[in-house]
């Protein structure tokens, strides 16, 4: 989806006024974010969503997206580069999984133990918690692509 698209669809859903006041903008400003920009058939003007994707091509600092998901609650988790198509290797990627999602009890259940839990070992469930969605999204990309290989490579590389 193109960012107007994106933001098109947020108008029709929103208040485009209110928009504009809380960015202290024009109506039409707004409504242009929402037409695609140049190549004859569109009026719109380089909006927003545009413009940080230009700062995050430009710079390659991903602290810009992680501020963002930050700000709206969440959290960016950086897929797998994925290489060509090789042959399975889903067991041992699979036990990963599980390690790493038992070794997030773990910390969970010592820290729990004393039925509170203090800032420290809320900063180590997070990087538990951190290190289990990064396996499992470089598993279910794997998935996706029906490609295996940079599981394969990471499990080669730990036993070297």
């Amino acid at each position: 989806m193109e960012s107007h698209q994106l933001l098109r669809e947020v108008l029709q859903s929103g208040n485009a006024k209110e928009i504009a006041a809380a960015l202290g903008l024009s109506l039409s400003m707004v409504y242009k974010w929402a037409e695609p920009v140049g190549d004859g058939a569109g009026s719109g003007t380089s909006n927003p969503l545009d413009r940080v994707a230009t700062l995050l091509k430009v710079t390659s600092d991903t602290r810009l997206v992680e501020w963002i998901c930050q700000c709206a609650g969440g959290f960016f988790i950086k897929n797998p580069r994925i290489a060509a198509p090789h042959p399975s290797f889903l067991i041992p990627a699979t036990n990963k999984i599980i390690q790493e999602f038992a070794d997030l009890l773990g910390v969970i259940a010592a820290a729990a133990a004393d039925n509170q839990v203090n800032q420290k070992e809320a900063g180590q469930i997070r990087a538990r918690w951190e290190d289990l969605k990064s396996v499992t999204e470089g598993f279910v990309r794997c998935c996706e692509e029906g490609n295996f290989l940079p599981l394969k490579n990471q499990e080669k590389g730990r036993e070297e």
